[in-house]
């Protein structure tokens, strides 16, 4: 496993370039959404541009507007080799968050049509096994191209989940917060209790269960 932490102006094709001139011919970038939420899944996503037809704007998702991000999910499936993985609540609560994003993470990388010679991998660490060696970037989204598609890809897969889960437990506003914990979130938690969609893992969620099913005073009397 490679680690760089250099700093950069914003995305480009230059680490994916210096791949291709180590001998590489096949560059996918790896990024993730929603390592923090309280709610929903981790999604992952591969992505190997075509260097012909790299969408331009491409940039950290946070970065970009809804509507923008729509935009650019389009041109990225349209022109490039796309993977994506989901981590649901089951699976992190079995392997942790950490182990559950890189599970995603190199299943995403076995999931692509084309074998990548070198994975850009967003953060500071590069999952296992993987069919080639890997590159963790900080911030690595910001930087490469082909990172920055890939969070892309993740994040808009992961609100358009959201919408789907806030539609199934409409008491929690998973379309507005996408189950981050916002205020309006943790009083509903605190009120209803976690639904399907929670992190039982996590001590916000843990917690409102636990307040929820522990005797009262009158009971334990």
């Amino acid at each position: 496993m490679l680690f760089e932490s250099t700093e950069t102006a914003g995305p480009d094709y230059s680490h994916e370039m210096e791949a291709k001139a180590r001998g590489a011919r096949i560059v996918a970038g790896v990024d993730e959404a929603g390592r923090g939420p309280l709610a929903g899944p981790v999604v992952v996503s591969a992505v190997v541009l075509d260097a012909a037809r790299i969408p331009e704007g491409l940039d950290d998702s946070k970065k970009l507007t809804e509507a923008r991000r729509e935009e650019l999910f389009e041109e990225i499936v349209a022109s490039a080799h796309v993977s994506v993985v989901i981590a649901p609540p089951t699976i992190i609560a079995a392997r942790n968050i950490l182990g559950a994003t890189l599970w995603a993470m190199r299943k995403a990388v076995l999931g692509l049509c084309v074998t990548p010679d070198r994975v850009l991998v967003d953060g500071r660490d590069v999952p296992m096994g993987l069919p080639c060696e890997g590159l963790a970037l900080i911030g690595g989204d910001g930087r490469s191209v082909s990172i920055a598609a890939a969070s892309i890809v993740a994040k808009v897969t992961r609100d358009r989940m959201c919408r789907i889960m806030d539609c199934d437990a409409p008491l929690f506003g998973f379309a507005s917060h996408k189950g981050y914990s916002s205020p309006a979130h943790m009083a509903a938690l605190a009120l209803h209790g976690p639904c399907r969609h929670h992190r039982e893992d996590f001590a916000p969620v843990a917690e409102a269960y636990r307040r929820l099913t522990e005797p009262t005073v009158a009971q334990a009397v």
